[in-house]
């Protein structure tokens, strides 16, 4: 009895102790944050871009950042980004833009949406510099926007053309005796494909071969315009492996010169007319946005509504298209009588079929009331664009991927897997012949493989229905560019899928030309979340990820498609393939 008091007493102190140093703790953070210092940005200031930073859709706060590191949030939206840069055009305290291009960890979209903001600071007269030490094609789309784009001499410059890699899983569910029941709709509709084939299929080749050749069309347009070479030349380098080192590059004029670091900041010294000695005045983007506040204010005439990530049905869902919250999110801005008009800014490769009919019915219901218009980004495609179809005008950018309408559902078999794998073996009762039809423990009969069938295909009869009805198409015409086909952003508008070619800001400005508004103030959603709720959320996903990703090294990417598979079991799903890799 002594024992066990002595050792309950001990970790109740243990606990107390812990307690309190965890509430100071949070106290030394609140502190922190409320103590946070006035952001100034300065005399001869030059804004950092560092394309290694993914530019989410939603600005994202760190509140760990912002304790060690003073600032608001640890980066900026994408449309915040382009917002900024464009502001910095205008600033007389800006002289420059330093590009800092290792790596880029954005989408094909955002890029072009980052490298127009680049392309119209230059408007301004003022110097932009990229540099990198290893300089990939996808930091070469946006770097090659620059006034000089200058490689570490001892670096490596990429430009062999695109290719793209997808992952098949059907070997390895053969090994574990599991068999993927699989109903879909569209012969182009290739997310099944990972699970049913060994390879690509003829379809699926056809139109990756179509959207990857535009992709790479639009990067040798891009950088030819910019760097003054004809397409065919550059393609010509790629096919003939012409830059095997930066020298190449230099020679090819590709690049304006080679340079080490410190090379770099004396150019940028001479160009501030500063001297040797002096630090360059850089900031970050996100600093000078809170410097100039570009994240003040949640309240305004147009709703700017960020639905970003796979849809999913239900409701607070982090990263992803939750079905309950943005029909929430959408009825509050419809019901709103201050907010005039709606953007719907899209980036996401599909999810759910039921809950995009239930975000695509919100959405119809807005669109009565006010202006509605739909902006894409990198993906917009499968339950995308079904979330899209709908409204006023439709805007996209070149490469951006969309379309990919059709259907599909999985149901795993995996008696063979308890059964011979793991010796494990089920049996019941049940008071009718389809009572546990769906389960995993035993295959589809041919009656249900034909029910679920039919449920695939009236699925995909709605939404096709769907956007014969949005985008004022012939059923035929629907059919004939439906089938689960993937399309870049200039094929969709050439199809009549999107109306226009642009990034946010033109949608806003066609929102209100629309609703006729002159000056236009933003209500941003999804709202932003509350710092404590934050810290916790943020603490908890970073160890959790972190800590999966150690264990299984370059196995994680495995791992991600099978927790893909195992979310969408027995769901319609109107989504793109698992995982397109393009390099």
């Amino acid at each position: 009895m002594r024992s066990f008091l002595k050792f309950f007493l001990a970790s109740f102190v243990a606990l107390f102790v812990f307690s309190i140093l965890s509430f100071f703790f949070m106290l030394m953070i609140f502190a922190r944050m409320g103590a946070r210092e006035k952001v100034v940005v300065g005399a001869n200031a030059v804004v950092v871009l560092d394309l290694s930073q993914k530019f989410n859709e939603l600005r994202t706060d760190d509140p760990f950042r912002a304790l060690y590191a003073g600032e608001a949030g640890s980066a900026p939206g994408l449309f915040d980004a382009s917002r900024i840069i464009r502001l910095a055009a205008e600033d007389t305290d800006v002289k420059g833009i330093y590009i800092k291009a290792d790596g880029n960890g954005n989408g094909f979209a955002a890029s072009e949406e980052l490298r127009r903001a680049v392309s119209d600071f230059r408007k301004s007269g003022k110097f932009v510099f990229a540099y990198a030490e290893t300089l990939g094609q996808n930091a070469f789309y946006i770097a090659s926007a620059a006034s000089k784009v200058y490689v570490h001499p001892k670096g490596m410059v990429d430009f062999t053309g695109y290719s793209m890699t997808m992952m098949y899983l059907k070997g390895m569910l053969e090994k574990l005796d599991i068999e993927p029941q699989i109903f879909y709709n569209g012969k182009f509709k290739s997310a099944t494909e990972p699970l049913r084939e060994y390879k690509m299929s003829d379809a699926n080749r056809i139109q990756t071969t179509s959207f990857l050749n535009e992709l790479y069309g639009d990067f040798l347009v891009k950088v030819g315009e910019a760097r003054k070479i004809d397409t065919a030349s550059l393609h010509r380098y790629a096919n003939e492996a012409l830059v095997y080192e930066p020298s190449d590059a230099e020679r090819l004029k590709l690049i304006d010169g080679l340079r080490y670091d410190d090379q770099i900041m004396d150019e940028i010294k001479r160009n501030l007319s500063i001297g040797g000695d002096e630090s360059v005045n850089f900031i970050s983007l996100n600093r000078y946005a809170v410097a100039n506040g570009v994240y003040d204010g949640y309240s305004g005439n147009v709703a700017l509504i960020y639905a970003d990530g796979e849809i999913r049905s239900g409701a607070d869902g982090e990263n992803m298209i939750a079905s309950d919250d943005f029909v929430k999110m959408i009825r509050e801005a419809r019901q709103d009588k201050d907010i005039r008009a709606i953007v719907f800014r899209v980036n996401s490769p599909g999810g759910s079929a039921l809950a995009s009919e239930s975000i695509w019915r919100e959405l119809t219901l807005a669109r009565k009331s006010k202006p509605m218009i739909v902006s894409m980004g990198d993906y917009a495609a499968s339950g995308g664009y079904y979330i899209s179809c709908m409204a006023d005008s439709i805007f996209a950018e070149h490469n951006t991927l969309t379309g990919s309408i059709g259907v599909f559902t999985v149901l795993p078999n995996m008696k063979g897997f308890f059964n011979n794998k793991l010796g494990i073996t089920f049996d019941g009762v049940k008071t009718g012949e389809y009572a546990d039809a769906g389960s995993v423990d035993r295959p589809l009969t041919d009656k249900e493989k034909l029910l679920i069938q039919r449920g695939v295909d009236t699925i995909y009869a709605t939404f096709k229905a769907r956007v014969v009805e949005g985008r004022k198409l012939g059923p035929d015409v629907v059919d004939s560019i439906s089938q689960g086909r993937v399309w870049t952003g200039r094929q969709a508008l050439e199809l009549g899928l999107v109306d226009r070619l642009g990034g946010v800001q033109d949608a806003i400005d066609c929102a209100a030309r629309m609703a006729n508004i002159p000056e236009v103030e933003l209500t941003t959603f999804p709202r932003p979340q509350n710092t404590l709720e934050k810290l916790m959320k943020s603490f908890g996903k970073e160890v959790k990820a972190s800590f999966v990703k150690e264990e299984l090294g370059e196995d994680y990417r495995i791992f991600e498609q099978l927790k893909k598979v195992r979310n969408m079991q027995g769901e319609a799903q109107a989504r793109m393939p698992f995982e397109m890799l393009i390099q």
